[in-house]
């Protein structure tokens, strides 16, 4: 019989092999990786070790390496359960004696004497992290300057953002909620908070979307039944907003999945899209647009609060990839725009090929982004563009890594 706690942290050092060695997103590993562990409590408490080794690899790597005499090997099974070991007593404050009865039979016919020693010399001395994560070093070389400022906003798992579907009923939900809000039509929550058994969610009153995720859709302003193609649409969120802005939507994307998503949120919420299932690289659609929101596939290192594996798994090979993709998908949307069409687009990236280098070379004319449009604390760059990171808004909770433009076909 396993011992209580066990398959949960089974399932996060399974968690953690798939992202350092397979390269898998947490999300995606986590079917496999959860199918045995029972209850939603214990599948968090394994999803929340991960992350907090992903997040904080380099620090717990280098506490490990101070107390062994020989370097393990970086792919060593010691060295994984060390890390998810020392990530509960120091993020998560397990008790030492709970973290060794779950730790050590995860080395069944292995070192474990190693591995409690090493454990057990790191909390006498009563070892302790940075206060800010060291990012990995091919990390701090692509982010340059903004890394250490970035890093810091990636201390804490990020707060719950909510977009509501009448932004006119914003100072209402945020009292019925107990949340803030930092601009119109959004409300923010302690993470944690169960979405589910929330007010609000049954009828459709909003939806959960990061705020710096809100502000392409929003820099489209109110449609008046205007045509917009919501490029890459799902799972829906901006979908939504176009279309409780008065929009005509037609939302497209090719994954049947995250379309299904879609269209169970536009049920919830009482909204209406054209929704499309096709490759947007062989598509055409049958008239010109007034606008289009291009929110582009992409390496998404703006996610790193929340999904802390892209510290890991994005090198030079992936963002070469996404920048090919989003160069052909910019090239399509603006021929799909009418004469006096605006085009947004925005990558949830970090990486600069993939944001300035996209914007720097479309051909339609410059809308920049005006102050007065985004929340209090963020300002658009000298070129019209708006850059946000994790750092950004630290006091309020942060937000999401974004790259945004706007243009005009004229």
């Amino acid at each position: 019989m396993d011992i209580p706690g066990l398959p949960a942290r089974r399932a996060a050092l399974n968690l953690i092999d798939a992202v350092l060695r397979r390269g898998e997103t947490l999300d995606r590993a986590a079917g496999a990786a959860l199918a045995r562990v029972r209850g939603d409590a214990d599948r968090a408490l394994a999803r929340a070790i991960a992350g907090e080794v992903l997040r904080w690899k380099v620090d717990l790597d280098a506490l490990i390496d101070s107390a062994t005499h020989q370097r393990l090997p970086d792919d060593a099974k010691p060295r994984a359960v060390l890390q998810l070991m020392l990530a509960q007593v120091l993020r998560l404050e397990t008790p030492p004696h709970a973290v060794i009865a779950t730790g050590l039979p995860l080395l069944a016919g292995g070192p474990r004497r190693l591995a409690h020693g090493v454990f057990s010399t790191l909390v006498k001395r009563q070892v302790s992290l940075p206060d800010v994560p060291t990012l990995p070093e091919t990390i701090r070389a692509r982010w340059g300057g903004r890394a250490e400022d970035i890093a810091a906003g990636l201390a804490v798992p990020p707060p719950l953002d909510l977009a509501l579907r009448d932004p006119g009923e914003t100072a209402a939900w945020a009292g019925k909620l107990g949340g803030v809000s930092l601009m119109p039509g959004h409300v923010r929550l302690p993470r944690g908070s169960a979405v589910g058994n929330l007010e609000g969610f049954r009828e459709g009153a909003w939806w959960v979307q990061d705020l710096a995720a809100s502000i392409p859709a929003r820099l489209l302003g109110n449609g008046e039944g205007r045509r917009v193609l919501d490029l890459c649409a799902a799972p829906g969120g901006k979908t939504l907003q176009l279309a409780s802005a008065g929009w005509d939507v037609t939302a497209l994307d090719l994954s049947k999945r995250r379309l299904e998503r879609l269209r169970e949120n536009l049920d919830r919420t009482r909204l209406s899209a054209q929704v499309v299932r096709a490759d947007a690289l062989e598509w055409q659609p049958d008239a010109a647009f007034d606008a289009i929101l291009l929110d582009a596939p992409c390496t998404a290192t703006g996610t790193c609060r929340r999904h802390p594996d892209v510290l890991h798994r994005i090198g030079p090979r992936q963002i070469e990839e996404m920048t090919q993709l989003q160069e052909r998908l910019l090239e399509r949307a603006a021929g799909w725009l009418r004469p006096g069409g605006v085009l947004v687009y925005a990558v949830c990236s970090l990486e600069p090929q993939e944001g300035e280098g996209q914007a720097a070379n479309l051909s339609l004319s410059p809308l920049p982004i005006g102050k007065d449009e985004l929340p209090a604390g963020l300002s658009p760059t000298s070129e019209g563009w708006l850059r946000t990171d994790p750092a950004m808004l630290a006091e309020a909770g942060g937000l999401d890594g974004f790259f945004i433009a706007r243009w005009r076909k004229v």
